[in-house]
């Protein structure tokens, strides 16, 4: 694995500047602000600072995986180790950087883990001596992280998953430090890159938001329309097909007043067609639906048949909004039925109400649909941000953001 560090001015350039010399599977693995150096800083614009990590499989890989175990091996072989299998020059300095990258990355993480490996030996089970067998601190390692998933409520068969790919490539007696970087940068390749809703090649784009009642829908639509209207000064038009609760459509009529957007309760197809042809000329149509029960068959059906009636006349994407705090099973039936209606990203609501993000990846690995957005709390336009895989994997293996 090859770690490194990027500056420029904006995370944008830094991440364009580690894909160009590494190529285009970077995985991010840290972004921070850094304050310039040396003469005159004062008058320098800050900085900011890219950590990426790259998997390779070449020979090149192997021996920069053997030059960082060298690096890290204990305190007291430190210096026989590196004079033994580490290069000399630079190539042992790059060495030095990329652990210092590690390191500094997972630094949080790795204290927390290291307490927990650190218990008393009265801890241990009561076993006789000859049962006992001694496990590595990688292995210790590697089960503090099974269970660290687990108690964020990551489904057992993900998490044995995660655990079982890095012991097969984990090579006898690595430092715990290395797996770390490994699993963090497989469970960020699982969440993928967030995928939020992009304007429209030619022309409007319709936006569906499908969901169960009660998850903050239409609190999310006026986030994202406040968002394309103020900060995008886009032409934004807000429909509402939720004709079943009288407030969901007061309530996106109030959030339209306030942004200065047409707003519409739609009844029929007919009535969308329409809607569709007044606001040609903008960029984003907007549509709220009715939550409804996913066992309700005559439900699903007229929502499917009123999603896909603007199949080839405009570009659409259809997003289901679902809780944080719903429990995985119950996930995973909403899934299922809304699935049968069209394919959709997920939006994830309420994250503040919980203090687990297993369902996060939970349900990325059941569906395979794309995340594109959280939200955590009920402030309009603010507690909404495009989904952060970073900072999620580091909330399921016990840090903190």
């Amino acid at each position: 694995m090859i770690i490194k560090k990027f500056t420029a001015k904006t995370e944008k350039e830094a991440v364009q500047a580690a894909q160009k010399e590494l190529g285009e599977g970077v995985v991010v693995m840290n972004v921070k602000n850094v304050k310039p150096k040396g003469f005159l800083s004062f008058l320098k614009s800050p900085m900011v600072e890219v950590t990426v990590a790259l998997e390779e499989e070449s020979e090149k890989y192997t021996a920069a995986v053997s030059a960082i175990n060298s690096v890290i091996a204990s305190s007291q072989n430190r210096e026989a180790a590196l004079a033994k299998s580490a290069p000399a020059g630079e190539e042992e300095s790059s060495a030095r950087k990329e652990n210092s990258a590690i390191e500094e990355k997972l630094d949080s993480l790795q204290s927390l883990l290291e307490q927990q490996l650190q218990k008393p030996e009265e801890e241990k089970d009561n076993k006789e001596p000859e049962e006992q067998k001694e496990e590595t601190e990688t292995e210790k390692f590697m089960k503090l992280l099974h269970h660290t998933m687990l108690e964020n409520e990551v489904e057992e068969p993900y998490a044995n998953e995660i655990i079982n790919e890095i012991e097969q490539i984990n090579k006898p007696n690595l430092p715990f430090d290395y797996a770390l970087a490994n699993i963090y940068q497989k469970m960020i390749l699982r969440f993928g890159k967030p995928n939020g809703i992009t304007s429209a090649s030619n022309g409007i784009k319709m936006v569906f938001f499908i969901g169960p009642t009660g998850v903050g829908k239409t609190t999310t639509i006026a986030k994202i329309a406040s968002k394309f209207k103020v900060d995008e000064k886009k032409k934004v038009a807000l429909l509402t097909a939720d004709t079943y609760r009288i407030a969901a459509a007061e309530q996106l009529r109030t959030y339209a007043n306030i942004l200065e957007v047409p707003f519409r309760v739609i009844y029929t197809v007919e009535e969308l067609e329409k809607a569709m042809e007044d606001f040609r000329d903008y960029d984003y149509i907007l549509v709220d639906t009715a939550g409804h029960s996913h066992q309700n068959g005559t439900q699903k059906d007229n929502m499917s048949n009123f999603i896909h009636s603007v199949d080839d006349k405009v570009e659409k994407e259809v997003y289901l909004v679902v809780s944080a705090t719903t429990k995985y099973r119950d996930l995973v039936s909403i899934a299922d039925s809304y699935k049968e209606m069209a394919d959709y990203k997920l939006i994830f609501t309420k994250l503040d109400e919980t203090t687990t993000l297993g369902n996060l990846l939970n349900l990325r690995l059941y569906t395979g649909a794309s995340l594109s957005y959280v939200t955590y709390g009920q402030n309009v336009p603010d507690d909404i941000e495009d989904f952060n895989a970073q900072k999620t994997v580091k909330r399921l293996l016990g840090g903190k953001n």
